[in-house]
């Protein structure tokens, strides 16, 4: 895995972190749009709907 491919790991993770701590649904919607967006496409071939049903549903059963 070259320094890019570590970097976008890096970001996503982050990114699933920050999710799962946010104390405020207007963060969780902010980092949703991400998910949505070209860049994270850019980043991985994660299914970022599947992402998000798969965290809501884990932050549902909390």
């Amino acid at each position: 895995m070259d320094g890019y491919e570590k970097l976008a790991n890096a970001i996503v993770v982050q990114a699933v972190k920050d999710y799962r701590s946010a104390e405020h649904s207007s963060i969780r919607r902010s980092i949703e749009r991400f998910f949505r967006s070209q860049w994270f496409q850019a980043l991985t071939s994660i299914d970022g709907e599947k992402l998000i049903k798969d965290l809501r549903r884990e932050l549902n059963q909390e």
